[in-house]
């Protein structure tokens, strides 16, 4: 039985290409299961207290070292310094 191996993708950030990474970034947020991922209003609100923020930082948090859009879009993800919380269940029940 020969074994399928998937093609080398770059495994370092440092190896590709900046934008061809965040591009990566974005379509991995956008296929996220929707029962992982927040609402999109939800989601701009977090990135809206991201962007206040002093630890903003070529889209990363210096607090935590996440890329905030990535922290931002996952229901289960709050703000290390409390800024913004997980979403509940109450609250994931909400309609946007």
């Amino acid at each position: 039985m020969t074994e399928k191996r998937r093609p080398c993708r770059k495994c370092l950030t440092a190896d590709m290409d900046q934008k061809e990474y965040f591009q990566n970034l974005h379509t991995y947020i956008a296929n996220l299961d929707s029962d992982i991922k927040v609402g999109r209003s939800i989601y701009e609100e977090r990135l809206r207290y991201c962007k206040d923020c002093d630890l903003l930082l070529d889209g990363m948090c210096r607090a935590c070292g996440c890329f905030v859009e990535l922290r931002a879009a996952l229901r289960k993800n709050a703000c290390p310094y409390d800024k913004w919380k997980a979403e509940t269940d109450f609250q994931a029940d909400r309609v946007e």
